[in-house]
């Protein structure tokens, strides 16, 4: 039982207290019964007014005995206060978010860019995310870790921020990009590892195929999400020329099949991302797919808290003693 932060370690006692509801009744019925009337021929004996503020302050005394007898019970009950942090249920799961980098992602069918929009998108999904530890894997024609798994979600958003094209050697290497995001995540303890990968290519570098990848992960229990990004069709790209960088119009190719069948591999699903709202709605799906309930614990500190309650009884039941011997004594 819990009483305004405190918790009784023996709570049975606090049924105690229904004892002041016939001890108040009691005190009421007797005061009736005393109000007798006495006949005298003159008042003029009586020179002090009547004091009725004394009179009514002769209620405290049974007010105190209350107060002392409810501080007792408490006292027997045993406050206590407990300083820790209460066991609560939380979502949480380790996260490597694989970005591609190359040079192909400045096509300008998404908005600004296929980079711009996937980082924008990633950080928005990273934000709902407080309780992951979430990491940053990036490649294009080479693959290394930008973020290791954190809960610091500022420093990951930092660096996602530094994030352009042109960071490494220019490709795709989607077997690459997978296998070092797995490193990051096969020796996590976490119930559920995930990895999400954005591409918009095919796989073009690198010495591990990305099929040989997926198989990995699998073997160490990590879903993988693929995502192709870009229009069906043509797209917009940077294209260098004498008179400045200048945008063409380019076959878009991504190699779905391999994306899907990554996926289907590790128990994870393929995404076709067209536009900048349909990314959007691909991370909030992914987002309501890996809620993982992990309950969390820790340890209590109880301290006991009879101390307040038992000097609150002593001041009260020695007023009553004073009160009762000195203004409101009685003759017998």
């Amino acid at each position: 039982m819990s009483i305004n932060g405190y918790t009784f370690a023996n709570p049975e006692y606090l049924y105690l207290l229904l004892l002041l509801i016939p001890m108040a009744a009691w005190y009421i019925f007797r005061r009736k019964k005393q109000n007798a009337t006495l006949r005298v021929s003159s008042l003029s004996a009586f020179k002090q007014p009547y004091n009725r503020i004394k009179e009514w302050a002769r209620h405290s005394l049974p007010v105190l005995r209350m107060v002392t007898i409810i501080a007792v019970i408490l006292i027997i009950a045993r406050p206590q206060s407990t300083d820790n942090w209460e066991k609560q249920t939380t979502e949480g799961i380790d996260i490597i978010m694989a970005l591609d980098v190359s040079s192909s992602m400045l096509a300008r069918d998404l908005r600004p860019d296929r980079l711009d929009a996937a980082k924008d998108v990633a950080m928005q999904f990273i934000n709902g995310r407080p309780n992951d530890r979430i990491g940053l894997t990036i490649f294009s024609g080479e693959a290394f870790t930008q973020c290791p798994l954190t809960t610091d979600h500022a420093t990951l958003l930092n660096l996602f921020k530094d994030v352009k094209s042109g960071m490494i050697e220019d490709g795709t290497a989607i077997g690459l990009g997978l296998a070092t995001s797995i490193n990051r995540l096969r020796e996590s303890n976490a119930d559920s590892k995930v990895i999400i990968l954005l591409t918009d290519g095919v796989n073009n570098r690198g010495e591990i195929d990305p099929v040989t990848a997926a198989e990995l992960a699998n073997t160490f229990g990590i879903r993988v999400y693929t995502i192709g990004v870009g229009s069906r069709g043509t797209a917009p790209y940077p294209v260098q020329t004498p008179f400045g960088t200048q945008y063409k119009q380019m076959e878009v190719e991504i190699d779905e099949a391999t994306l899907q069948e990554m996926a289907q591999m590790t128990d994870g699903k393929y995404f076709r991302a067209t536009s900048n709202s349909a990314l959007k709605e691909i991370y909030d799906q992914i987002d309501q797919m890996e809620k993982t309930r992990i309950e969390t614990k820790s340890f209590a500190k109880k301290q006991e808290e009879y101390i307040w309650f038992a000097i609150i009884a002593a001041i009260a039941l020695l007023m009553e003693v004073v009160l009762r011997a000195t203004i409101f004594r009685t003759m017998p």
